[in-house]
């Protein structure tokens, strides 16, 4: 099955997730949690990109960027990967023992305003999703913590957001998401689906010449 076209443009907003080879916990101490922030932050001052929301979860992560040039997404995240990969195995003396990764990480654009909140939310809401944690502010390995326990030096890895955050922000991301956001956010995630309104996601394959299976449900790609 060919491989979806991957949009790497100026200025948009992308949802990028890695998971470890095999889904195997490659986050075990804070020891391995910090060592990715480190190099989270090398990655970002060497390529320039806009950081909005993160989460590291015991065997893969979440990042929410924007490029500043054409590009630098693949820069980035191949960057980020192979040098955190790199000291991973030199920490834990495995040098030459395998992939840390599984294959090829996966991304999808956002449109933004709402739908940039509800991709931010979902993934610092991760931790509380997979029952780590039992209060959203314990989870120190995400934007939400950094954002709002984090020293000022901790909090110049993340960029302002394009949008306005809402004044309830901290209490929304305690509510549970209903089935039908997460639903449609998975989707996007496994099959690199745009996230936005169903007119947005039309226009966006149409630009970036994606394939008609990311279309939404029920419409019918014009001409058929």
């Amino acid at each position: 099955m060919p491989r979806n076209t991957r949009v790497d443009l100026q200025g948009e907003i992308f949802h990028i997730i890695n998971r470890a080879n095999a889904r195997l916990q490659i986050f075990n101490t804070d020891e391995d949690y910090l060592l990715f922030e480190q190099v989270l932050e090398e990655a970002k001052k060497r390529l320039n990109i806009k950081l909005y929301s993160y989460c590291i979860m015991p065997n893969h992560w979440h990042l929410i960027i924007s490029p500043l040039s054409d590009g630098d997404v693949a820069k980035f995240v191949g960057w980020l990967t192979m040098t955190h990969t790199q000291r991973w195995h030199s920490m834990h003396k495995s040098i030459g023992s395998g992939h840390l990764y599984q294959g090829r990480y996966k991304s999808f654009i956002i449109q933004p305003e709402n739908y940039f909140l509800q991709a931010c939310r979902y993934v610092e809401r991760n931790p509380l999703r997979a029952k780590l944690i039992k209060n959203i502010y314990n989870w120190k390995w995400s934007s939400f913590w950094r954002r709002e326990k984090g020293t000022v030096k901790q909090k110049v890895l993340l960029d302002t957001w394009p949008v306005t955050k809402p004044n309830k922000y901290n209490e929304w991301m305690i509510e549970v998401e209903s089935k039908e956001v997460l639903d449609v956010l998975r989707i996007s995630i496994n099959k690199g689906k745009p996230y936005g309104a169903d007119s947005w996601i039309d226009v966006v394959i149409k630009r970036f010449k994606l394939g008609s299976t990311l279309r939404p449900p029920g419409r019918p790609k014009k001409g058929s």
